[in-house]
């Protein structure tokens, strides 16, 4: 097997790993972790051939930029008390905590190394995080904060990191010039992420096509990231940056077909990146095995030390974290979301599982320092750090579905249901209102405008039903078998329509793109 046909096996793992995790209650990325650990083990399975410093932009620009697609600035606004106590300070406090430890445990690793270990095992993985709430059908604010801490404290983790390393292969260090950088990188980053975002904006406007649309949001992730690392800024705060503005300004109601294909091309992205990055973890632990040849109890027994600090670190924080955050919740006027039950806590506590950002910066330690002399302990930490990821990604997420079921945490289906209701009534008011601005400027026949009327109203409550209430409800579940009945007849000729004009393609003389052409025109129309 070649490295062609081990990205193959991955990218069909990634599509087989989501039916056979909805059938067997797992995580998918969890699924592609254990597989790419099997493949590992395999004599026939070639040691993947990636540049460690190539991970991270190949991998985070597109998982990151779909994970923001499913949120909104406004949303991490709202948030902003807990993803700060999440993503930022819990990233120092694990961090400080993994190197005291480590120090300590691990005869003759310098401070700056240990540092370097904990902010590489700091970060939870945003992508584990978001697919593993997602599928769980997890509350709503439990899945926000899960995505918002995901998201940002791979900022804070890769920043501290560069400058732990930077401190040791130089064999300085200055408090000052650290957070000095710390707030360069993050500046730069914004400025980018602005940037990029604004200009794509621009030129979004400018394209009319859905192929060239989709195409270049697939190039702004990487471009963001590879530009703000290049002026030393954070690449992942500058695509979190640019994903958020477009998020939040380049959304037209009226592009239909550019949405629904976007959703379409984004959801295959993230699916197949996902796959990709996870394998890829599992896939990576014969670099571990390598590390601890011939001192298997010792090396183990370091990591495990360090999987508890992590995991009670974690623990440590949330608890009084939480209970804060709502004693001064109940103090606002606006809605936040957080934990509301110590049950909550708990699940939010064991989804805390690394990965993709953690393998890529373990790989990427440098193996001499400036004087020409190996990194010290490299071995060790890369050991520790696959020894936590594998622990809290595997064990951690295998168990995770067990304790949601467990502890009953459940999504709020009453809220959403409310929400649903309120936004069915807002859009058959927004249509009935255009519809009276219409009737005011020309003049429509009584019963056309009685017909339009009924629309609007229908508007609603096909996006809730039990909106209308008595008659109207019965009369709308009326009308409905008869649209549903009219759109199944309605299907039908289309689908003979179809067929009729693909089996021109095979037909000599015939110019399949014209073919194609009448194709994509009443495929368009059976999606209305």
């Amino acid at each position: 097997m070649d490295q062609l046909a081990l990205l193959f096996a991955l990218l069909l793992g990634a599509v087989l790993s989501v039916p056979v995790g909805d059938r067997l209650g797992l995580p998918a990325p969890v699924l592609m972790t254990l597989l790419g650990i099997v493949l590992a083990v395999l004599d026939f399975v070639p040691n993947v051939d990636i540049p460690p410093d190539l991970i991270l932009p190949a991998l985070l620009p597109p998982l990151l930029y779909a994970s923001v697609r499913r949120t909104s600035w406004r949303q991490f606004a709202a948030n902003k008390r807990p993803i700060f106590l999440l993503a930022v300070a819990l990233v120092f406090v694990t961090t400080a905590a993994v190197a005291t430890v480590a120090s300590a445990i691990v005869p003759g690793l310098p401070i700056a190394a240990a540092v370097a270990l904990g902010a590489l095992v700091a970060p939870p993985d945003p992508v584990a995080a978001t697919a593993v709430a997602g599928q769980l059908g997890l509350p709503r604010r439990l899945v926000s904060t899960l995505e918002g801490e995901g998201l940002f404290n791979d900022v804070t983790a890769i920043v501290l990191y560069h400058v732990a390393i930077a401190a040791v292969v130089s064999g300085t260090f200055s408090p000052w010039r650290a957070g000095l950088d710390f707030v360069l990188s993050a500046v730069i980053a914004l400025a980018v992420g602005f940037a990029l975002g604004w200009g794509t904006n621009k030129l979004m406007g400018l394209l009319d096509d859905a192929t060239l649309h989709i195409g270049l949001t697939l190039l702004v992730p990487f471009a963001s990231y590879v530009l703000a690392e290049e002026l030393h800024g954070s690449g992942v705060l500058a695509v979190l940056t640019t994903a958020l503005f477009l998020a939040e300004y380049a959304t037209d109601a009226d592009d239909v077909l550019i949405r629904l294909a976007g959703q379409s091309f984004w959801d295959v992205v993230d699916t197949l990146v996902t796959g990709v990055a996870f394998g890829l973890i599992g896939l990576e632990l014969h670099n571990a095995i390598r590390t601890a040849s011939g001192r298997w109890g010792e090396m183990l027994g370091w990591a495990a030390a360090i999987v508890a600090v992590v995991v009670f670190v974690r623990l440590a924080w949330l608890l009084p974290a939480t209970w804060l955050t709502r004693r001064l919740h109940a103090k606002r006027d606006y809605d936040e979301d957080i934990p509301i039950s110590w049950r909550e806590t708990v699940v939010m506590w064991w989804a805390g599982m690394r990965g993709v950002a953690s393998v890529a910066l373990a790989l990427a330690i440098p193996l001499n320092t400036d004087d020409g002399s190996a990194f010290p302990d490299r071995d060790e930490i890369v050991f520790i750090a696959f020894g936590v990821i594998m622990a809290t990604l595997v064990v951690q997420g295998l168990t995770l579905p067990w304790i949601v079921k467990r502890l009953g945490v459940r999504s709020d289906t009453k809220a959403e249901k409310a929400f649903e209701r309120e936004l069915a009534v807002r859009a058959a008011k927004a249509a009935r209102g255009r519809l009276k601005e219409i009737e005011g400027v020309e003049e429509l026949p009584d019963e056309v405008s009685e017909q339009l009327r009924r629309r609007a109203l229908d508007i609603g409550l096909r996006i809730s039903p039990d909106l209308g209430e008595g008659e109207r409800r019965e009369g709308h579940e009326q009308r409905v078998r008869r649209v549903k009945r009219f759109r199944r007849i309605q299907g039908e000729m289309m689908s003979a329509a179809r067929h009729e004009v693909l089996s021109a393609r095979s037909e000599p003389g015939a110019d399949p793109e014209i073919v194609d052409r009448v194709l994509r025109h009443l495929d368009v129309r059976s999606l209305r």
